[in-house]
């Protein structure tokens, strides 16, 4: 694998739940009387769960539409009746890395 695209690709999604980690404290709830509190070891796990979420997904969709994209295209170059069902697949790979981020974003709701 070529260092570059490791270190500008893979690198900062190895860091998006540090960064996570970094804003779960930083954040001050109220309470309420009749709310409880989660820990502060709830809300790591919550803050680093959302970053792997969002960062996974992402990944997995990026690799998913290189392979799915690469065949699409040849397989539109050679037979221009397959072209919705190409897309259709890469659209579906496209629709994980969404899935992701609402995953993220329902989880830092939580925090």
């Amino acid at each position: 694998m070529n260092r570059r695209i490791l270190l500008v690709f893979l690198l900062p999604l190895t860091f998006l739940p540090f960064i996570g980690i970094a804003t779960a404290y930083s954040v001050t709830t109220l309470q309420a009387a009749t709310t409880t509190v989660t820990g502060a070891y709830d809300r790591l796990g919550i803050a680093m769960a959302a970053g792997l979420a969002i960062g996974l997904a992402a990944l997995g969709a990026g690799l998913a539409i290189s392979s799915a994209g690469s065949a699409a295209i040849s397989a539109l170059a050679e037979k221009p009746d397959t072209f919705f069902k190409s897309f259709l697949v890469v659209a579906l790979a496209e629709a994980l890395a969404i899935y992701g981020l609402i995953m993220g974003i329902l989880l830092w709701l939580k925090l």
